[in-house]
C-alpha cells in the first residue's frame, strides 16, 4: 500500500520539490524523456545545459551540491566536465 501524502490535496508550485527527480548522463543529442526544472551539480566542473529552445548556456566552476536554476532539455557531453547531474 502507498505511503499517505497528506500534501496530495495542494497545488504544485515549480518551486516546489521534485516529485520525479532522474539522473542525467550528458549526451550531445540525446535529449531527456522529461524537461528537467533545474539541475543538481554533486562533483565539480563546467555543465553545457541545453536550453528548452536549443541554445547551449555554459555553467563554468559549479560546485558540489549546487543546484542550477535552469529548465534544460539536455546536459550536453562536449565540455561537459562536472558529474553526478541529477535532473529535478
Amino acid at each position: 500500500m502507498p505511503p499517505n501524502d497528506k500534501f496530495a490535496g495542494f497545488a504544485k508550485a515549480i518551486t516546489g520539490p521534485s516529485e520525479a527527480p532522474f539522473p542525467i548522463t550528458p549526451h550531445d543529442t540525446n535529449d531527456f524523456a522529461e524537461v528537467a526544472n533545474s539541475i543538481r551539480v554533486a562533483f565539480p566542473g563546467d555543465v553545457m545545459v541545453v536550453r528548452l529552445d536549443g541554445v547551449v548556456v555554459p555553467f563554468y566552476n559549479c560546485q558540489p551540491g549546487e543546484t542550477l536554476p535552469i529548465r534544460a532539455r539536455r546536459v550536453n557531453l562536449t565540455n561537459t566536465t562536472a558529474s553526478g547531474l541529477v535532473g529535478l
